[in-house]
């Protein structure tokens, strides 16, 4: 029996009933093992000379119980093929499944859609695992680890409740704070838009002054080359009340008739077929889907074989592809055959082996299958079906005119736009109504109905949706297909942004972050250097260059001595975190007791100067806490540092170890006891937890259990109510109390 592993269970069943019964699919569910928390600063890995030796340990228990079964598996099976998803994090997951598992000379198989067809053509091929991919990952788990954990301790001495600083996110985070910089600097400017109305049915805009009668000069614009273009033609802008009004009695009092008549016919090129970030800003314009969202509802579509792997960056589709668009529409739609194949450009640095986003089969239509998907699942599938067949469709043909009229010393101009052949907007509409100008000719005298201008402001520069953000860090090169959702989803959870009427805002948190680290750590949001490191990614996944002495060199030359000189910049005694084994800690802070500010003081004494300590929270995975305790060096403390460790119930200072002798050692921590009431959710003692908020001490009642409080019981908490019992806002009121 050969023994095939994949990334999804939800991919399972067709892969199975795919192979036959000479098979056996197992899921690894993802990534198993990631890099252990140890060593230095807990990163897992070190650094020596120009190696890296990294250190892998299971992902939670999910990860353990998946190794025991596939260890299991792997002693009967006769073969182990390795078929995760197609792409780099694929590859590493590959190759991370077979170290654990102990198998020699590991076979990988690649497939970009989950069809008996394709499963097929790719287990008859396998290949050997691509060291250059595994080692692009593994640089980047690396990577992004040694910046957010050598990093975020800088933002913690802002004590402002900042989490984290991340490769992609610091440099993403700048570019919303940039534009919101220019959003607040920016002061509007009156302006007059001038136009007149004519008998015969259009209305034309002041392009300018004439001193003789040759034609104005008219600057061309095609207002329709970008998705949803709304009209944005108000002729000339004119500055003053004054000089509207100036033009305005020239429209007025002189006769009008038409200078010229311009028409040409343009075509309209199709847009390629999605790429992730292509596929995430549609959702999100039409569907109004957020990229997480997206892709979620992608990965339904792609493992229940509707469409290709959804994480690509390449705008290419298969000649097979390709062949049956074209004979789909040489029976449905014969108008629209090109006469050969449209062929779509990828971006620099797209992954060319790939394919983009595209339906299995281009018979299969979105009305045939609504029926068998959710509403979000028909939506976006529709999308990625009518792009796929667009992309391969005639071009759309307009005919575009311009008209020119003149009164006196004033020139007027109105635009229009007719489509004469659809093309592919057949498919795709991404052009405005038209724009249906009447018949006119050279010299012709038009009848005069009314002059205005209307005043306006000019408007600041709109600020970023999801889905503009995504196109944006593409444009810009930061981060790649698998990031850009992921990156969004970190910042709204860091609060370092928020969403407003579906535009992301940087928090008044967000914006003291990135200040501090364009003082501190400027190249972190930079977004050219952010965007040289995916460059020196790709070229390790290509072969040009070593991962490890890529990291040891650009840690040594680079990020050791910016973070010196950050730390330079700090207060004395700053909070930092330096080879303390901060995993082991675990601080449990009552969810449902919200506090007003992200530090507050508690009546804990310093153990090193008895100045009393500050909770600063914190969500940071670095530490595996949602607060620390701080001896604050700005109100005279000595900057001392304390984590809460869960096998002693003590506060301990960061770098200590547990205590050799069996004594208690002297307690910091807030005084817990259990009581005789019970968890209402899994049973176990609840305790008394004390507290201080807004300078008083409280106390409430919590589950006990440190495997479930922080997940399944995290809601579990009551509070002494006015008649002295414990009460809880979701549980009620303890029988007993």
């Amino acid at each position: 029996m050969k023994l095939v592993l994949i990334e999804s269970p939800g991919k399972r069943q067709k892969w199975q009933k795919s192979l036959g019964s000479g098979f056996s699919v197992m899921a690894s569910m993802g990534h198993v093992v990631e890099l252990a928390k140890d060593g230095e600063d807990a990163l897992g890995f070190d650094l020596d000379g120009d190696r890296v030796t990294c250190r892998f340990v299971p992902r939670g228990d999910r990860g353990k119980k998946v190794l025991k079964e596939l260890k299991q598996a792997v002693k009967s099976a006769t073969e182990v093929i390795f078929a995760t998803d197609p792409d780099r994090e694929g590859e590493i997951i590959s190759w991370h499944l077979a170290r654990e598992l102990k198998v020699k000379n590991p076979r990988r198989v690649v497939t970009s859609e989950i069809t008996e067809t394709a499963i097929k053509k790719a287990i008859s091929k396998p290949r050997p695992l691509d060291q250059n991919l595994v080692d692009a990952a593994l640089l980047r788990a690396c990577l992004d680890k040694l910046v957010g954990f050598k990093g975020s301790p800088l933002v913690w001495s802002l004590k402002n409740g900042a989490k984290s600083v991340g490769r992609v996110q610091s440099a993403t985070l700048h570019l919303l704070c940039d534009r919101e910089r220019a959003i607040n600097a920016f002061v509007p400017e009156d302006y007059w838009s001038v136009y007149v109305d004519y008998a015969e049915g259009f209305r034309a805009f002041y392009a300018g002054e004439t001193s003789n009668s040759d034609e104005a000069e008219i600057e061309e614009t095609d207002d329709s080359e970008s998705p949803d273009a709304k009209e944005t033609t108000e002729g000339t802008k004119v500055k003053t009340q004054a000089e509207a009004d100036r033009l305005v009695a020239i429209a007025k009092s002189h006769p009008h008739q038409v200078v010229s008549v311009q028409g040409k016919v343009s075509f309209k090129k199709p847009p390629a077929a999605f790429t992730t970030s292509s596929l995430q800003q549609a959702a999100g314009s039409r569907l109004k889907l957020n990229p997480e969202k997206t892709m979620q509802v992608a990965q339904k579509l792609y493992e229940q074989g509707y469409i290709t792997y959804m994480r690509t960056d390449s705008a290419i589709l298969s000649e097979d592809f390709c062949a049956s668009v074209r004979k789909y529409l040489e029976q449905n739609d014969p108008d629209n055959v090109p006469d050969k194949v449209v062929k779509h450009k990828s971006a620099s640095g797209a992954q060319e082996a790939h394919e983009a986003i595209r339906p299995t089969e281009v018979t299969r239509l979105p009305l045939a299958i609504k029926a068998e998907l959710t509403s979000e699942e028909a939506g976006l599938y529709d999308l990625i079906w009518r792009r796929a067949i667009a992309s391969l469709c005639k071009p759309a043909r307009l005919l575009k005119t311009k008209v020119i009229t003149k009164s006196g010393s004033a020139t007027w101009q109105a635009r229009g736009q007719v489509l004469q052949f659809e093309g592919y907007l057949r498919y795709w509409r991404d052009i405005g109504s038209d724009q249906v100008l009447p018949t006119l000719k050279d010299g012709q005298s038009l009848t005069f109905i009314n002059a205005n201008a209307d005043k306006k402001q000019t408007m600041p520069p709109p600020r970023y949706s999801e889905p503009k953000l995504i196109q944006l860090m593409e444009k810009q090169g930061i981060g790649r297909p698998s990031t850009y959702a992921p990156t969004i989803k970190t910042l709204k959870e860091r609060e370092y942004v928020t969403l407003k009427k579906a535009l992301l805002v940087p928090t008044q948190l967000g914006m003291e972050v990135d200040e501090f680290l364009g003082r501190v750590l400027p190249d972190l949001i930079s977004v050219d250097f952010t965007a040289k490191m995916e460059r020196e990614l790709d070229a390790i996944a290509s072969g040009k260059l070593d991962w490890q002495k890529y990291l040891t060199s650009w840690n040594r030359d680079y990020f050791a001595p910016a973070l010196k000189k950050a730390g330079a910049q700090l207060p004395s005694h700053s909070p930092t975190i330096s080879k303390s084994n901060s995993s082991r800690f675990e601080v449990t802070q009552p969810e449902s007791e919200p506090t007003n500010s992200r530090s507050e003081p508690t009546n804990i004494p310093c153990p090193k100067c008895k100045h009393q300590l500050t909770r600063v929270y914190s969500k940071s995975k670095q530490l595996q806490t949602d607060h620390f305790l701080s001896c604050d060096a700005r109100n005279n403390g000595c900057g001392a540092v304390m984590f809460f460790n869960v096998s002693t119930l003590q506060y301990e200072l960061s770098g200590s170890t547990k205590p050799k002798s069996s004594a208690k050692p002297k307690s910091s921590a807030p005084p817990k006891s259990r009581s005789q009431h019970s968890c209402p959710v899994c049973s176990s003692p609840l305790e008394r937890y004390e507290y201080t908020k807004n300078g008083e001490n409280k106390v409430m009642l919590r589950c006990s259990n440190p495997k479930t409080k922080q997940n399944k019981c995290k809601e579990v908490a009551f509070f002494k109510s006015k008649t002295g019992n414990w009460w809880s806002p979701k549980f009620g009121e303890l029988k007993g109390s």
